[in-house]
C-alpha cells in the first residue's frame, strides 16, 4: 500500500466522524479544509465560476501563489541585502543584540552583502514571523466564520495572506500585522459574506487600514531597511521630495529598480519578478491580460500628459518618465496581482479596459497631486474596486441599448 493511498483511506475512514451527526461535526470545516488541500475534491463543479474547465478554487489560488513566488523570493533576498548593506556601512553594533543576529551567528552566516545565502537567510528572518502571524490570525477568522456559517473553509485566504505580507515593510511590528489581516479578512470580506462576495480586495483593505492608522510604521525613512538606527528613504519617496535628480544623486539606476534591489516592501520591489508572474497568470488564464495592459496604458497616458503639462510645475513627479513610474513602489505588483482580482475587478471585456485605465490614470494622478502619499497604486485599486460594478452595469446597459436599436431598425 503506497503512502498516498494509505493517507487517502485514513481520511475516508475519519470522514463519518466529521459528517452531520458525527462526534466531531462542529469541526467538519477544518477536516474539509485539510482534505481538499491534500486531494482534489471528488465533487464536480457544475456552476460558475468554474464551469469552463476542471480547475477548482483551490487550484486557482495555488496558481496565484506560485505566480507571486518569484516576487516574494526576490523580496526576501532584497530585505537581507539592504540590511547587510547598511550593516556593512554602519557596523554590526548598529543592530547588536537582536535575536536575528544570534540566529545568523549560530548558522555561521555573516553580513556580507555579496553573499547570496547570507542575504536570503537574513531576509527570511524578517519574512517568516510576519507571514506566520498573518497565516495564524487570518486563518483563525476564516475557520471561525466558516464554522458559524456551516460552510467549507474557502481557499481565498491563501492568496490574501500571501499578498498582504508582500505589501508590508519588513520592520512592521507583529501585532500590527495581526491587526491588519484581521481588519482585511473580517471587514473587507467576511462581513459581505466571505470569498466571492467581497467587492474590495481584502489584502489591500488590511494594508490601507494599517497605512492610515499607523502611518509612521507603514511609511517613512526608517521602516524599509531592517537595521536599528539606520534611515533610508525608498526611491519613490526620494522622487516625491526631489524628483528624478534625487534618485540620480542616490546612485539608483532603472535596472536596479527593475530587478528589485532597492529599499521597499517585502514583495513589491522587483518589476522583473512581477512580469514573470504576469506571464504565468495570463498563460494559465487565471488573470486578465486586458486589465494588466489597460493599467499600463493608463499610467503611460497619464504620465505623458503630466510630462507635457508639468514643465515648471510644483510637483516633483511631473517630469518623471513613465518607465520609472512602472518600476517604483507597488505599481508592478499591484497591476499584476491586485488589480486582476477576479472578485473585485470588472467582469465585462469593455469594463476591464475601463477599469484598468482608471486605475493606471488615478495612480499617476495621486502621485502628482499628493506627493505626501507617493505610492498611489493601493488607493487607485481600491477606488477601482468601488466603481467596477458601475462600469460593468454601464457596459451592459450600452449593449442592451444597441441591440434594441438594431432590432428596431430591422423591424
Amino acid at each position: 500500500m503506497s503512502g498516498r493511498s494509505g493517507l487517502r483511506q485514513r481520511l475516508d475512514r475519519m470522514r463519518p466522524l466529521f459528517a452531520r451527526g458525527g462526534r466531531f461535526e462542529k469541526f467538519s470545516v477544518v477536516f474539509e479544509m485539510i482534505d481538499t488541500l491534500l486531494y482534489t475534491p471528488a465533487r464536480p463543479t457544475r456552476t460558475a465560476p468554474h464551469v469552463r474547465d476542471h480547475l477548482d478554487l483551490k487550484r486557482i489560488m495555488i496558481f496565484v501563489v506560485l505566480a507571486c513566488l518569484p516576487a516574494m523570493l526576490v523580496g526576501i533576498y532584497n530585505v537581507g541585502l539592504q540590511a547587510n548593506l547598511a550593516l556593512a556601512g554602519l557596523g554590526p553594533a548598529t543592530d547588536g543584540g537582536s535575536w536575528r543576529n544570534v540566529v545568523l551567528d549560530g548558522l555561521s552566516i555573516g553580513y556580507d552583502p555579496g553573499d547570496l545565502p547570507a542575504c536570503f537567510v537574513h531576509g527570511l528572518l524578517f519574512f517568516l514571523p510576519l507571514y506566520l502571524v498573518t497565516l495564524v490570525v487570518g486563518g483563525f477568522w476564516e475557520v471561525l466564520f466558516a464554522t458559524l456559517r456551516r460552510h467549507e473553509v474557502n481557499e481565498g485566504f491563501l492568496v490574501t495572506s500571501w499578498l498582504f505580507v508582500a505589501t508590508l515593510p519588513p520592520t512592521l511590528p507583529l501585532w500590527q500585522a495581526a491587526l491588519g489581516i484581521s481588519f482585511g479578512v473580517v471587514i473587507g470580506k467576511e462581513v459581505f459574506g466571505g470569498t466571492g462576495k467581497n467587492f474590495l480586495n481584502p489584502a489591500l483593505v488590511g494594508r490601507a487600514f494599517l497605512f492610515f492608522s499607523y502611518p509612521a510604521w507603514m511609511s517613512g525613512d526608517a521602516v524599509w531597511v531592517a537595521v536599528d538606527g539606520y534611515t533610508g528613504a525608498t526611491p519613490l519617496a526620494m522622487a516625491a521630495n526631489g524628483g528624478m535628480a534625487a534618485i540620480h544623486e542616490a546612485g539608483i539606476t532603472w535596472q536596479a529598480a527593475f530587478i528589485g534591489t532597492i529599499p521597499g516592501s517585502l514583495g513589491e520591489t522587483s518589476a522583473l519578478a512581477c512580469l514573470i508572474g504576469a506571464l504565468f497568470l495570463v498563460y494559465t488564464g487565471i488573470a486578465s491580460g486586458r486589465i494588466m495592459l489597460a493599467v499600463v496604458l493608463g499610467m503611460v497616458c497619464a504620465t505623458l500628459l503630466a510630462n507635457g503639462l508639468g514643465s515648471g510645475g510644483d510637483s516633483a513627479f511631473s517630469q518623471m518618465p513613465w518607465h520609472w513610474h512602472m518600476v517604483l513602489g507597488g505599481a508592478a505588483f499591484g497591476l499584476v496581482f491586485m488589480a486582476t482580482d477576479p472578485v473585485s475587478a470588472a467582469l465585462t471585456p469593455a469594463g476591464k479596459w475601463l477599469y484598468g485605465l482608471f486605475i493606471g490614470a488615478v495612480c499617476i494622478l495621486i502621485r502628482i497631486a499628493n506627493p505626501a502619499y507617493a505610492e498611489g497604486m493601493m488607493l487607485a485599486i481600491l477606488l477601482g474596486n468601488v466603481i467596477a460594478p458601475l462600469l460593468d452595469y454601464l457596459v451592459i446597459r450600452l449593449h442592451v441599448h444597441r441591440r434594441r436599436r438594431r432590432r428596431a431598425r430591422v423591424e
